[in-house]
C-alpha cells in the first residue's frame, strides 16, 4: 500500500525554491516476505554493493532496496507524463522506462512515450548503466522535466530500452533522478540540478533532504533552500573530499568511547540511494559481534533498549546514530541496518552513509561551497 507522507507546512521566504514531497512505501522485502518469495528471490539475485562506487562505467546497483524506500514524483514532456523516481545523491543520471522497452520490468511501470510529447528532441546517443543485479540500456533524449513546479527545459535523460531480468520488475519506482556531480554522469549527461542552477531556477545552489523516521512525517527534497524548521539545533558544515559523489572524510567510528573502525581516518559517501549503512567488511564483522547479531544480521528486538549508539566522528564533531535507527523492524523480526562492503580507495576504507544515517539528520547538499550540512533532528 502506498502511503503519501503529507508535506510539513513551514514558513519559508519567498523565492525560487521547490519542495518535492516523498512517500515511504512498503519495502520490497516486506512484499516478497508476504508472498513467500523472499528466500528464492535473494538466491537468484546476488548483488555487489561495492559496484556502485568503482570507477569506470557508471554504476547504480540500487542496493538495499528491500527495506524502507522513499520516492517522489516528477513529470517529463508536454503534456506531462508522470514517473515515480528515487532522488539519488549517489548517482548523476536521470532515466525512466520508455515505450521502446519490452522487458517485463518496463511493462509493469510507467513508460515515457516520445510521440506524445511536443517538446521531445531525440539523439543518436546511447546510455548503458550497469547494476549489481543487472543493467539497463537505452537512448538519450531531451525534454522538459518538471520537478514540483520547476520546469527544466531541454533536460537530457535516458529512455530505457532494455531492463534485463526481473530485478526492476519488483521495484515500486519507475526510474532514477541522480543528484551527484556531473563528473560521474554516464554518457556525459548534465544532471537535473546542474541545469536548475545554470538556468537560475533556484534561489541558492543547494538542496536539502528530510527523511521521516516513520509513516507520519513529511519526507521531502527541497531545491534551492534550507528549511529553518529543521535546523533549530544548528548546522555542522563538512567540506567535501571529492566532487564526484557527496564524499566526506571521517576521523573514526566508535562505540561506547572505543574506536571500532576507521581509526586512522577514512572516507564516507552520503547517499540517499542506499537504504542501509554500508560498512567495510572487517568493521562489519566487528560490529555484528559487538552488537550481538547473528551472521545474517538478525537481532533480538528486546536488545534495542540496551544497545549503544554508533558514533561517527566527522570534521571534529560527533554524529550519533542510535539503535532505534540502525535496527530495522519488519513483521516482528529485527535486523541490523548494516551491510558489509569493501571498496578499494586511495584514501583507505569507504563507508556509505545511507538512509539509516540520513533519517537522524536534516542534510543539506551545498553545491556552491562543496559542503554537506548536518542538523540533528
Amino acid at each position: 500500500m502506498k502511503l503519501l507522507l503529507l508535506l510539513a507546512l513551514v514558513g519559508l521566504a519567498q523565492g525560487l525554491q521547490t519542495r518535492v514531497p516523498l512517500r515511504k512505501m512498503k519495502s520490497l522485502r516486506q512484499r516478497l516476505q508476504e508472498q513467500g518469495l523472499l528466500e528464492s528471490y535473494l538466491e537468484q539475485h546476488p548483488y555487489n554493493l561495492a559496484a556502485k562506487y568503482f570507477p569506470g562505467i557508471a554504476v547504480e546497483p540500487l542496493e538495499n532496496y528491500m527495506d524502507d524506500e522513499y520516492f517522489g514524483t516528477i513529470s517529463i514532456g508536454t503534456p506531462p507524463q508522470e514517473f515515480t523516481v528515487v532522488f539519488d545523491t549517489g548517482s548523476s543520471n536521470l532515466w525512466v522506462p520508455s515505450v521502446y522497452c519490452s522487458s517485463p520490468a518496463c511493462r509493469n511501470h510507467n513508460r515515457f512515450n516520445p510521440a506524445e510529447s511536443s517538446t521531445f528532441l531525440s539523439t543518436n546517443d546511447t546510455l548503458f548503466i550497469a547494476y549489481g543485479t543487472g543493467s539497463m540500456t537505452g537512448v538519450l533524449g531531451y525534454d522538459t522535466v518538471n520537478v514540483a513546479g520547476i520546469n527544466v527545459r531541454n533536460q537530457i535523460f535516458g529512455l530505457a530500452e532494455t531492463e534485463p531480468g526481473d530485478f526492476f520488475y519488483y521495484t515500486p519506482f519507475d526510474g532514477i533522478l541522480g543528484l551527484a556531480f556531473p563528473s560521474i554522469a554516464s554518457s556525459g549527461a548534465t544532471p537535473v540540478f546542474d541545469n536548475m542552477m545554470m538556468e537560475n531556477l533556484v534561489d541558492r545552489q543547494l538542496f536539502s533532504v528530510y527523511l521521516s523516521r516513520d509513516s507520519q512525517g513529511g519526507s521531502f527534497v527541497l531545491f534551492g533552500a534550507i528549511d529553518p524548521y529543521y535546523t533549530t539545533r544548528g548546522i555542522s558544515w563538512i567540506p567535501l573530499s571529492a566532487e564526484t559523489y557527496w564524499q566526506i572524510s571521517m576521523e573514526s567510528v566508535s562505540i561506547s568511547g572505543t574506536p571500532v573502525s576507521c581509526s586512522l581516518g577514512c572516507q564516507a559517501i552520503v547517499d540517499t540511494g542506499t537504504t542501509l549503512l554500508a560498512v567495510p567488511i572487517r568493521a562489519f564483522r566487528t560490529l555484528m559481534k559487538r552488537l550481538g547479531a547473528s551472521s545474517s544480521g538478525e537481532i533480538s528486538c528486546e536488545a534495542i533498549r540496551t544497545l549503544p549508539d554508533l558514533i561517527f566522528h566527522i570534521n571534529g564533531r560527533e554524529f550519533p546514530v542510535p539503535p532505534r535507527a540502525y535496527v530495522l523492524r519488519s513483521n516482528g523480526y529485527c535486523t541490523l541496518g548494516l551491510q558489509g562492503m569493501d571498496v578499494p580507495t586511495e584514501e583507505g576504507e569507504l563507508w556509505i552513509l545511507g538512509d539509516v544515517f540520513i533519517r537522524e539528520y536534516y542534510v543539506i547538499f551545498d553545491r556552491a561551497n562543496n559542503k554537506v550540512g548536518l542538523s540533528r533532528l
